[in-house]
């Protein structure tokens, strides 16, 4: 259960997509005042190196981000508007790196703990025993390290121990690896409980769009779930490719419940967009669902 890294996954499409649509949902969130707790569930690292390591053993960043990048860049030389939340999206990646190469991509808590204002707090889980310590030591270089909590533990089991945060508002992002299967099972099951305590909270779910029965059937599980507890849903996926064997992860989506009034709109600017940037061949594509409670 401790083989998958991350890292080997750092800055690509599937990451595009999870972490803007992160960035969309704190956006909202924040628009009013109060404290936000933010929970990240399966934290990684924190933050990676694309220029070495278990990064450039994949090279996935150059079908992701610095697909994105090349694209973006053409759209500029030819004089076409771009898209404000995908600038945007794109200045928090370059922040992090000084010299301008992106050489470093930002996790979940990275782009989290970024946005964090002074009356908000960050929980972060992580299990992997390396992970755990890598996570630790770059959350004690970041200004924002006295707002966040680092857990190593099963947050399936202790998520519910966290709900509802003291303010009443929260952001949940739940996405694990699903290599193990029972991942589906105890996502489903946390998500339940979850709801059951906090039901007016925001949580989004990632997950791999896999031929695997498991994960075929988590929208509709996710929906079921909502609907035991009379709560809206957005179900967005974003596709690449679709070669006749799943060679590397073709397209991932993202679960969100209780979303914002706005998200579906926004998605529906910029998916389009990010579909023409990262397609791989003529079956990319991108599908857009939501159900208002």
């Amino acid at each position: 259960m401790f083989s998958y890294r991350h890292a080997f996954h750092a800055g690509s499409h599937a990451d595009i997509l999870k972490h803007y649509v992160l960035i969309q949902l704190v956006k909202y969130l924040q628009e009013k005042p109060g404290a936000l707790t933010l929970v990240d569930t399966h934290a990684g690292a924190g933050i990676y190196s694309l220029i070495d390591g278990f990064a450039k053993v994949s090279n996935e960043a150059d079908g992701g981000i610095y697909r994105l990048i090349q694209f973006i860049e053409r759209q500029i030389s030819l004089g076409h508007s771009l898209n404000e939340d995908i600038t945007n999206y794109l200045d928090l990646i370059r922040n992090e790196n000084a010299q301008g190469n992106i050489e470093l991509y930002p996790g979940s808590p990275f782009i989290l703990a970024r946005m964090l204002r002074p009356q908000d707090r960050l929980k972060l889980f992580e299990l992997h025993p390396k992970e755990i310590d890598i996570l630790r030591q770059n959350i004690a270089q970041l200004p924002q390290a006295k707002q966040i909590d680092i857990y190593a533990a099963d947050s399936f089991s202790r998520l519910k121990g966290l709900l509802p945060p003291p303010s009443r508002r929260g952001l949940v992002l739940i996405d694990p690896s699903y290599e193990d299967k029972q991942d589906y099972r105890h996502l489903e099951e946390a998500m339940g409980e979850a709801l059951q305590r906090f039901a007016t909270g925001c949580y989004a779910v990632w997950y791999p769009a896999l031929s695997r029965r498991e994960a075929a059937e988590l929208p509709d599980r996710m929906k079921k779930v909502a609907a035991n507890h009379t709560r809206s849903w957005l179900h967005v996926e974003l596709r690449v490719e679709h070669a006749p064997k799943e060679r590397r992860l073709q397209a991932s989506c993202m679960f969100i419940i209780n979303p914002p009034w706005t998200l579906e709109k926004n998605l529906a600017d910029s998916l389009p967009i990010l579909t023409q940037a990262l397609g791989q061949d003529s079956g990319a594509e991108f599908l857009l669902k939501s159900f208002e409670a």
